[in-house]
């Protein structure tokens, strides 16, 4: 399944059903396969979006530093992280919140 998030103030973005589910799921969404964000939910979103982001950098640096400290091999991640999957939809939440226009996905 893929999650196609529509607006009138932006391109569609098109993602994965995990990944999709995921960005969600971060900003308190049900990750129903019809749905819809409006303009005043926006910037609790993008906040949320920023927030995951943020704890999960500092996450895997901590595993990192820590590996190392204990000279072991530095454990590896998903090649794409979250920053790389939610900066579009970040933008799209940002252009759509700015313009008034909602965002939906599976209609």
């Amino acid at each position: 399944m893929l999650y196609k998030f529509k607006s009138k103030a932006a391109g569609d973005l098109i993602m994965l059903e995990p990944n999709g589910r995921q960005i969600l799921q971060i900003i308190g969404k049900d990750p129903a396969p019809q749905g819809i964000l409006q303009p005043p939910e926006m910037p609790g979103a993008i906040s949320a979006l920023e927030h995951a982001v943020a704890k999960e950098e500092a996450d895997q640096k901590a595993a990192i530093e820590e590996a190392q400290a204990k000279g072991e091999v530095p454990p590896r991640f998903e090649a794409i992280s979250l920053r790389q999957r939610a900066v579009p939809f970040i933008e799209m939440l940002r252009r759509c919140h700015k313009a008034g226009k909602d965002i939906v996905w599976g209609v």
